[in-house]
């Protein structure tokens, strides 16, 4: 299990990150799931917890990470659609979660939750729905590593993307700089992965367009050369700009 500083190190080492929403695997055969995640060698599982109380779903906690823990050394970001998460720190980080990700519709003052998940030596996440401005996340930007927008409302897997967030990734990139990680959670997809990329996301989750394919690598490698190619275009469009 890795800590803080080496975690943070793994997702810039391997960004741009395709993050498996383990909402969407088969849960009837996690065992050949894992398998197939790890074949493909995508570097982040993102763990979806719902509590039908924060959202109106439910879905797995802490024991069932504590399982897949044992089936893969990949490492884990604990998304926790839940109410109270404070309650809970504990039991995801012995649970094996390198990365805990809590809501702050949740948790309106969030400093003293994220200074605890950094305190145990894990990357501390904010996350906020589509709903939230950014600006209500900004005053907490410097205690948390990570920041997860969401780009559907949380809940419910398969929703379609919504662009009106990618203000929010652009203005968080632009304030924050390169210190943070910026997460994008929702619709993620070719067609909408480049988007948000070029706003300056880094980690992507993927769930629909990871697990309704056969072959998980094959479908990472079709969302990250839409992101490279825009990183083309872009770096093309910035030389030919700067000529004289």
């Amino acid at each position: 299990m890795l800590q803080r500083e080496a975690m943070l190190q793994h997702l810039r080492r391997n960004s741009p990150v395709i993050a498996p929403s383990m909402l969407k695997c088969d849960f009837g055969d996690l065992c050949s799931e894992v398998r197939k995640i790890d074949a493909a060698q995508l570097p982040l599982y993102h763990l979806d917890v719902m509590d039908g109380h924060f959202v109106p779903n439910l879905s797995y906690g802490p024991m069932v990470i504590e399982r897949l823990r044992n089936l893969t050394a990949t490492p884990f970001d604990a998304h926790l659609m839940i109410s109270e998460p404070d309650r809970y720190l504990d039991d995801y980080v012995k649970a094996g979660c390198e990365a805990i990700t809590f809501h702050l519709e949740a948790v309106p003052d969030p400093i003293d939750l994220l200074q605890a998940i950094r305190g145990q030596d894990v990357v501390s996440g904010l996350a906020i729905n589509p709903d939230t401005p950014i600006e209500a996340a900004e005053p907490f930007l410097d205690h948390c590593d990570l920041l997860l927008i969401m780009s559907v409302n949380p809940g419910f897997g398969g929703q379609k993307f919504m662009p009106e967030v990618l203000p929010k990734v652009r203005r968080v990139r632009q304030i924050a700089g390169d210190r943070l990680i910026i997460s994008v959670d929702g619709g993620v997809a070719g067609g909408t992965i480049g988007q948000c990329a070029a706003a300056g996301a880094g980690v992507f989750v993927a769930g629909s367009s990871i697990f309704d394919f056969d072959d998980y690598r094959q479908a990472a490698d079709v969302m990250l050369a839409e992101i490279h190619s825009g990183t083309e275009t872009a770096s093309q469009k910035e030389a030919t700009e700067c000529r004289p």
